[in-house]
């Protein structure tokens, strides 16, 4: 059975969603041809083409922003500050010049379709396509928890008529083969349980470890190799070594601890005091607290 792959599925919805909203260029899934596919299919006579003499005009549709309102996203995503370790720097995404999102890689997409593109589109778009969009990324943070409650399972399957709210006001290039697998990421929870233990990111965090590896580019595969067996046989021997004295190396007699930086001082803890350090964290952390009761 093939497994979907939960995060590059996110991230290809995400690059549709902000390239369609941005009309970045690459990304964007609106265009002449898009407006062909219209006249083709005779729906939505009122958002084909108008053609001039010298230009062809685009008839703006619901999903189309006007300059003002692509500002007020980008700027929106400019001014967020997130917890450190939440995801990379949005700041630095930015182009507040043309108006666009680049770089974004996989985890930025993830970030954005759990929380902040909900509140950067909460005042732009009209009220229906905006609607449609926020149920989609509902239902991604539903899907993405890493607790699943099956009995909600069954309501899950209504990104169906998610997906045919989109199919109303976006045009018909959106729904390419990622937007058509969101249909069948319900069925990979029921079938292989929670998502975040199938994702790529501990891949792809490790991958950029790798690539660190990479001094000459002419020969990567060789760089990482060699760079991986040394720092295995470090690693080893430093386990290895761990209880033998060294030769050489000037060692603390304080218990490991090196010499102060000025202005400081070094004190040995007790281990009755300790251990009330450890007590008094426990008892007032969130996570303890049923346990506690329990007792």
């Amino acid at each position: 059975m093939h497994v979907l792959d939960v995060t590059h599925i996110e991230k290809n919805v995400c690059d549709s969603i902000i390239g369609t909203l941005l009309e970045i260029l690459g990304k964007n899934k609106d265009g002449i041809a898009a407006r062909l596919d219209l006249l083709n299919m005779g729906v939505k006579t009122d958002l084909q083409s108008k053609y001039g003499q010298r230009h062809t005009r685009l008839p703006p549709g619901p999903w189309n922003l006007s300059r003002a309102e692509k500002r007020a996203v980008c700027n929106s995503f400019y001014g967020m500050k997130v917890p450190e370790g939440y995801c990379s720097n949005i700041k630095n995404l930015v182009s507040l010049k043309d108006s666009r999102l680049l770089g974004l890689k996989s985890h930025d997409c993830h970030t954005l379709m759990q929380q902040l593109l909900l509140m950067a589109i909460h005042s732009v778009l009209e009220k229906h396509a905006r609607y449609a969009i926020t149920r989609l990324l509902f239902f991604f943070n539903a899907i993405c928890a890493k607790t699943v409650d099956v009995s909600k399972l069954d309501k899950w399957e209504d990104v169906v008529v998610t997906l045919c709210l989109l199919e109303k006001y976006f045009p018909p290039s959106f729904f390419d083969i990622m937007v058509h697998l969101v249909v069948h990421l319900v069925r990979e929870v029921r079938l292989c349980g929670p998502i975040y233990f199938r994702w790529m990111y501990p891949f792809e965090r490790y991958m950029k470890v790798l690539k660190g590896y990479v001094q000459n580019h002419t020969r990567p595969e060789g760089c990482i190799a060699e760079r991986y067996i040394a720092k295995e046989a470090v690693e080893f021997c430093t386990e290895h070594l761990s209880e033998v004295n060294t030769v050489g190396v000037p060692s603390s007699q304080k218990m490991g601890v090196s010499k102060p930086l000025s202005s400081c001082a070094v004190s040995l803890v007790d281990r009755d005091l300790l251990n009330q350090a450890y007590l008094f964290v426990l008892e007032n952390t969130e996570e303890v607290l049923p346990y506690i009761e329990y007792v």
